[in-house]
């Protein structure tokens, strides 16, 4: 073998053992992120399963004698939605569990919310009327800040209203709201391209200009679901209400006011409808509250949700 030769062998072996060290590396780089990997997740999945069986210790009634007499609360607070802490759901399951505690002389709804979904408010309406009816127990209202919309829809069902003087009640009304971007969308030169399937699909599209037939539809829905509205306070209020041709208008009056216009009963707090009407000062708080491991299993949720988006980003880049 020439001179020549031998240095081009000696170089390729070079050159092959670089690479199967190269090789071997990445292999063990591999190999020790998928390890870290799964480690990662185990971890992942334990924090999962403390905080779940913490959940479920936490949400289970510790063992105890029948209740004495007391008045039964239930909180609605903050917006009326699926998605809150005032959903039907829970507001349902604390009412049944108020009305069916023998030592309840009364259920209590304190209520301190602007409003929200009717479909939710009228769940909650309907089941305090049934729970009412089954178990011949009176349901009071106490309204403080706010006491709006699908609040009021769901505390005319109580047997009486009781506000604060300065509370903010009413607000009969059903809204629908958006925005328009068309004129935008014309000084910036973009063109709206939709496809639909049927004529009323892209009804209310923010981005296509305004059609008067959808909105007629649109209109006749919200006057259709302000009629429900109206009904329900009527059947709750009964010869109380003092109607004007303001109290379904969507406009709000102050605790004073309202109980002038029978859309209330009497000025009155917590305490004191306890104490004076239900006559059982001790209260017993009904209301499901969401505890700390449920609030962190909704941020770990949505954690979750970016690390396996990363987790997938790191699988593609691995050479």
């Amino acid at each position: 073998m020439s001179a020549v030769d031998s240095s081009s062998s000696d170089t390729l072996s070079a050159a092959q053992n670089a690479l199967l060290t190269q090789m071997a590396q990445a292999y063990l780089a591999q190999q020790r992120r998928e390890k870290r990997w799964r480690w990662f997740w185990r971890i992942v999945w334990i924090g999962v399963g403390v905080s779940m069986i913490w959940a479920t210790l936490q949400n289970v009634p510790a063992a105890k004698a029948p209740s004495s007499p007391h008045t039964a609360l239930v909180e609605i607070r903050g917006e009326i939605a699926s998605d809150t802490e005032a959903n039907a759901d829970n507001l349902l399951a604390a009412l049944r569990s108020a009305f069916e505690d023998a030592g309840a002389q009364a259920v209590v709804l304190r209520i301190n919310s602007p409003g929200g979904s009717p479909v939710q408010a009228g769940l909650v309406n309907d089941e305090v009327r049934r729970l009412k009816e089954l178990h011949k127990k009176k349901v009071y209202a106490v309204c403080e800040e706010m006491c709006a919309s699908a609040a009021y829809y769901i505390a005319v069902s109580a047997d009486q209203i009781f506000v604060d003087k300065a509370s903010m009640v009413g607000s009969i009304g059903v809204l629908m709201d958006g925005f328009g971007f068309t004129g935008i969308m014309d000084k910036v030169g973009v063109e709206r391209r939709l496809m639909t399937s049927g004529d009323n699909k892209g009804m209310l599209d923010p981005f296509s200009p305004r059609n008067p037939r959808h909105e007629g539809f649109a209109q006749a829905m919200l006057d259709q679901i302000h009629a429900q509205f109206i009904q329900v306070v009527r059947q709750g209020r009964g010869k109380r209400l003092k109607e004007t041709p303001e109290t379904f208008s969507g406009l709000f009056w102050n605790g004073q006011q309202a109980v002038e216009l029978g859309l209330a009963d009497k000025l009155g707090s917590l305490d004191q409808v306890a104490r004076d009407v239900v006559k059982a000062e001790d209260i017993i708080d009904y209301t499901q509250k969401e505890n700390l491991a449920e609030r962190l299993a909704k941020r770990f949720g949505a954690a979750f949700g970016a690390g396996a988006v990363h987790a997938m980003r790191a699988s593609v880049n691995i050479h």
